[in-house]
């Protein structure tokens, strides 16, 4: 990695077969997370993957994990969750086929990718009102749909 990058270290423990997540590239966002097993995900179907992999996240981290652009992009399969600090079972990834052809998964191939991202640990405290910026209280859409 360039030396000019912010970096911390994860801890990864790997259960047998498990892939380490890697980057493509020095500065992408997402690690890659992959799959151990043989395993094909038809039309609207949901399944969860054992990827193996456990991760000892830093202190005020959470881990994402992120839909790969490509899976959506060409084949409509999608993912997403959350890896609290404290977590240190195996990441298990969600995926859901939205697309309209079954798709094969051979091990060894990317399934999702785990994005490490700050987190502030707020209290919440109940309150009557609160105050809004220039936005206010302006619903969904309220921008334009285009």
């Amino acid at each position: 990695m360039r030396s000019s990058l912010m970096t911390e270290t994860l801890k990864v423990k790997l259960d047998n077969g498990a892939y380490l997540p890697e980057r493509a590239h020095d500065t992408d966002a997402g690690a890659d997370l992959r799959t151990r097993f043989l395993f094909t995900l038809k039309p609207g179907e949901q399944v969860n993957i054992h990827t193996g992999v456990h991760v000892e996240l830093p202190p005020y981290t959470a881990g994402f994990v992120m839909a790969k652009s490509g899976l959506y992009l060409k084949h409509g399969i999608t993912t997403t969750g959350l890896i609290d600090e404290g977590f240190t079972n195996e990441i298990v990834v969600g995926l859901h086929n939205h697309g309209d052809k079954p798709v094969t998964f051979q091990p060894g191939m990317k399934i999702a990718q785990l994005v490490v991202l700050p987190v502030v640990y707020t209290e919440f405290v109940h309150a009557d009102s609160i105050e809004g910026g220039e936005r206010g209280d302006s619903g969904y859409g309220s921008t334009g749909l285009f």
